[in-house]
């Protein structure tokens, strides 16, 4: 959920590449972000997987190695990219080959691969030069597919968090994220589609959603807090208070509640002749 604290000037929307500070922080604590991090539905998986041509995947932005332990326990061999140093160690200790890079200035070396995927990371690479990228690792008829999930709470969980946040941080981003509806990937999801568009290699971008569930006690989801790129831009005295805050709010709720996921998917095709 991208948020930015009161006093700071919003990142600009069409270049959030360019957010260093923030799209390098998760490395920070590895492991927390590996367990606490949601996954994605295994019919994502399963899709992605069956429309590509073969079971060779590299993973932009890999982090721990989320999404790759999925696409590996899917039947494909995966590669890693992955710009932070500390999030391409983690991913290793579970025997995933990574390479350590920004994907632009990644080399392929002559490499070329089935399917380039990227979870929750997308956004973090130019969206144009990242598909130009993609489709110089690609052979024709690969696939290109970016996904991230977006998070749908139930009434009562967003009202309740969209209060801490208002109390905390007034006018905030983080508390409008939680109004119904709000979709914060959406206009992400148009910058990627627009960025296979532009890099000319790609036939039509095509969306898909595949909707999934899951269950969070309170420590689990504070546990998971810290791991949000905007939870950096916060102060030491607004990260304590919004810890404090939703864990007040869960607890009110009964101590855990259900939180409804959506896995959105950007996915194109490499042209060209086999």
């Amino acid at each position: 959920m991208p948020t930015i604290p009161p006093g700071q000037a919003p990142l600009p929307q069409n270049v959030p590449h360019q957010a260093r500070q923030m799209a390098e922080s998760f490395g920070s604590d590895p492991g927390r972000y590996d367990r606490a991090r949601p996954g994605y539905p295994d019919a994502m998986v399963d899709w992605i997987v069956a429309s590509g041509p073969g079971p060779a995947v590299v993973d932009v932005g890999i982090g721990t190695g989320i999404a790759a332990r999925l696409f590996q326990a899917a039947g494909c061999t995966v590669l890693g990219v992955e710009v932070d140093a500390r999030m391409a160690e983690w991913a290793r200790r579970d025997g995933l080959d990574v390479e350590v890079a920004a994907f632009e200035a990644w080399d392929p070396a002559g490499r070329v691969f089935d399917t380039v995927v990227s979870g929750q990371a997308w956004h973090w690479v130019d969206p144009v030069a990242g598909a130009a990228k993609a489709a110089e690792a690609l052979r024709p008829g690969g696939r290109l597919a970016v996904f991230w999930n977006v998070m749908q709470a139930p009434p009562d969980v967003a009202a309740a968090f969209s209060e801490v946040y208002e109390r905390i941080l007034p006018g905030s981003l983080a508390s409008r994220a939680w109004a119904p509806g709000v979709d914060p990937y959406s206009a992400l999801c148009d910058k990627a589609a627009d960025g296979m568009r532009e890099a000319g290699a790609f036939g039509d971008p095509e969306r898909r959603r595949f909707a999934w569930e899951r269950p969070y006690t309170r420590d689990e989801w504070l546990d998971q807090l810290p791991t949000s790129g905007a939870y950096a831009l916060f102060s030491p005295d607004q990260q304590e208070a919004v810890l404090a805050g939703a864990g007040a709010a869960i607890d009110a709720l009964g101590g855990r509640f259900t939180m409804g996921y959506t896995a959105v998917v950007v996915a194109a095709t490499r042209t060209g002749a086999a």
